[in-house]
């Protein structure tokens, strides 16, 4: 029996579509293995998003050849898609795919030859409207599932190569969600996250069918209890749309909410499409829906020409909306985007220095919102045993909790009475 291992690097959705890769794989015999065993075919799922995804893609196929010279190497992906001049010269690469044509995947390495060389099948994307099909049945043993129902991005904000990685937004076709969501369930999984490029873009080249629509098939859906998005950005938050989510009790009160930065001047220079008044404007739409809601966000941290009042008024921003977690990382100048031709690119020191201030911030914001519900019973949903009679789960608020437990109480959703929390865990009792 031949063996593959699919692995991702980088984002959620690449995560969802080299399980689903792995699970083409599967039935055709192969046997899955991870990405340091010995495999005869090898799929890197690359990431673009910043320098450092492009050089831990090149340095990851470099890896797999060492360990299997023979093997078949693949590429496909956002960097494969942006730069397969640059794969090429990586020696030990025999195919590169891109970001379409996944589907066909083992079609084309079954056909492939080593007399032939590298063999690119990279097109153009952003001509694509056509969304790809690739589903996940049954190989995760997770209690989450992640449902892609989105691909593409056409917001364009300056500092990012993805619109040019995976072209326009693709809706999946309504039938295709309600049948994976359904086989999802039949596998047991109790909790499904919407995720894709840009999720808040759903349904705009598909006439008569929405965002909302999705969240309200997955909610009928016998055997899912939990409905999470995997980000979601302000101009989506309506009252509208919040009040209609607030009356679907599956749905989680954790919103990714994309910030970027709190500094209207920034910003506006990253073609973001939202002020920071509009930002607060629908975070309070989303308290008053959901008066327990978990907020977490990205922050970039020195942008070029952020200045130092800028960046304290980002910082001030952040503390006054109160996140459970800032996901803060330094400005990264990626090539072919418009801010890596900014004047005024600040310092690594600079960038560093405020990141930092930002994951204190971050920490201080997280104590403060789990203190919160310390004493109060919380339903958890247990996903794994993380040491003898000890396990791992999370709130519907994302809060992360672990109890103690004789029994196998994995993908179960229990009452826990949260009794105090050290760093970012929350210890409970089952009641």
């Amino acid at each position: 029996m031949k063996k593959v291992a699919s692995h991702a690097l980088g984002c959620k959705v690449n995560q969802y579509e080299s399980e689903a890769i792995a699970e083409l794989f599967a039935e055709k015999g192969y046997e899955i293995v991870g990405i340091d065993d010995t495999a005869d075919v090898y799929i890197i799922n690359t990431c673009t998003v910043t320098n450092f995804g492009d050089k831990k893609s090149r340095q990851l196929i470099r890896k797999v050849k060492r360990q299997n010279p023979e093997a078949t190497v693949v590429a496909i992906g956002c960097y494969a898609q942006t730069a397969p001049e640059d794969i090429k010269k990586i020696e030990g690469i025999n195919l590169i795919v891109g970001t379409k044509g996944r589907a066909d995947i083992v079609e084309l390495v079954e056909n492939y030859k080593p007399e032939n060389g590298v063999v690119c099948t990279v097109g153009e994307i952003a001509k694509e409207r056509v969304f790809e099909k690739l589903s996940i049945n049954k190989l995760s043993d997770r209690t989450r599932a992640y449902l892609k129902i989105q691909d593409g991005c056409s917001q364009f904000c300056s500092y990012c190569i993805i619109p040019y990685a995976r072209g326009p937004i693709r809706s999946r076709d309504p039938q295709d969600i309600a049948e994976e969501v359904k086989t999802l369930a039949d596998n047991g999984f109790k909790e499904i996250i919407l995720t894709g490029i840009h999720v808040a873009s759903y349904g705009k080249d598909l006439k008569g069918t929405s965002l909302l629509d999705v969240v309200k098939q997955v909610q009928d859906t016998p055997g899912i209890e939990r409905i999470r998005f995997s980000s979601v950005e302000p101009g989506l938050i309506t009252e509208e749309f919040v009040s209609e989510l607030a009356k679907m009790d599956k749905v989680c009160g954790h919103f990714h909410l994309s910030l970027q930065s709190g500094c209207n001047r920034t910003l506006k220079r990253m073609n973001r499409k939202y002020t920071a008044e509009q930002y607060e404007k629908a975070v309070e739409l989303i308290r008053k829906y959901f008066p327990d809601a978990a907020l977490t966000t990205d922050i970039i941290a020195g942008f070029p020409d952020e200045s130092d009042d800028d960046f304290e008024e980002s910082l001030s921003f952040a503390k006054k909306i109160g996140f459970l977690k800032i996901h803060a990382f330094p400005y990264s100048p990626k090539r072919g985007t418009p801010a890596a031709a900014m004047e005024n690119q600040i310092q690594n020191s600079v960038k560093n220095e405020r990141t930092a201030r930002l994951i204190e911030l971050s920490d201080i914001m997280g104590d403060e919102f789990i203190e919160r519900f310390k004493g109060r019973n919380m339903p958890v949903l247990f996903e794994r045993e993380i040491s003898e009679n000890l396990y791992e789960g999370y709130t519907s608020n994302y809060i992360r909790v672990i109890a103690e437990s004789k029994e196998n109480i994995q993908n179960k959703i229990l009452d826990v009475k949260i009794l105090s929390h050290e760093n970012d865990t929350a210890h409970g009792e089952i009641i």
